[in-house]
């Protein structure tokens, strides 16, 4: 479980895809306006960045576009999808073995948690960053029936960066992952990740694609949205739910989706950067 309110995070993120709120712009985003649900958009073109090795892709499911999401793919002819699975071709013990050890970018290590030992250092690659540590439930942003302030007692309605209608994130629905605020220990953005960014979340044999959402404590890593959670099959309740350790969370550099609330649009953009990290790690 959380045990430090995100009171306040860093508004220094990258406006990459999703946007900053305005106290953001001004250097700091103050969470504590709670939004109310909004409808559910209906499917855009969404066009991804050169930067995201990516092909254009959209929700709509033509030819040459993104993929569904794999849970409303049919089960293969043959059988069962085989344990290593996940969103893609890429498998989780492909990416685990070029992360298999570190080398420190980060000035020291993060908590997991306030009562922690720091033990968890920033680490790179080429073409990404990578740490493992837990998975802490974020159900910031868009009031869902399952994030909401009965549900979730850290709960708070704004999330460091937006969907392209300027609304907070919807942690039940994108999965998306929380990184510390920038500090002396480690700035995120010095190290080419965006707001909308791609990540890998690797758990148990399972890949999830997500997009950096959103930022939290400057000492504290491993935190990703309840959809994240619930995709790799860890608890997301927001209260007792979370895993206490082995996630491994890649961070694709120079990557943005957009827009940051399509998930197919990260799925295929995370396809191609991970064929890509495995060519050149």
């Amino acid at each position: 479980m959380r045990t430090l309110a995100l009171a306040t995070v860093s508004g220094a993120a990258l406006l990459a895809s999703g946007s900053l709120t305005p106290a953001a712009r001004g250097g700091l985003v103050l969470r504590s306006a709670v939004f109310t649900p909004v409808p559910k958009a209906r499917p855009v073109a969404v066009d991804l960045t050169p930067a995201a090795y990516a092909r254009p892709a959209s929700d709509t499911g033509p030819a040459g576009t993104a993929p569904p999401h794999p849970s409303d793919d049919p089960a293969p002819a043959d059988g069962p999808a085989p344990a290593d699975s996940g969103e893609g071709a890429v498998g989780a013990a492909e990416l685990l073995a070029k992360v298999a050890a570190c080398k420190p970018i980060s000035n020291g290590s993060y908590r997991t948690d306030e009562s922690a030992s720091p033990s968890v250092p920033v680490c790179g690659m080429n073409g990404a960053v990578f740490w493992k540590a837990d998975l802490d439930i974020d159900c910031d942003g868009q009031v869902t029936k399952a994030c909401n302030v009965d549900t979730d007692p850290w709960f708070q309605g704004d999330t460091a960066f937006h969907t392209s209608g300027d609304r907070p994130l919807n942690a039940e629905e994108l999965p998306y992952v929380v990184v510390p605020s920038r500090s002396s220990l480690w700035d995120f953005s010095s190290s080419g990740i965006k707001g909308g960014g791609v990540v890998a979340v690797v758990h148990e044999g399972k890949v999830e694609y997500a997009v950096v959402g959103d930022t939290g404590p400057a000492g504290i890593i491993g935190e990703a949205s309840y959809a994240t959670a619930e995709a790799l099959g860890i608890d997301p309740d927001p209260k007792a739910g979370g895993v206490g350790s082995g996630v491994t969370y890649i961070l694709f550099k120079d990557s943005v989706v957009s827009p940051i609330e399509s998930h197919s649009a990260a799925v295929a953009a995370g396809q191609d950067l991970a064929r890509e990290f495995l060519k050149n790690n």
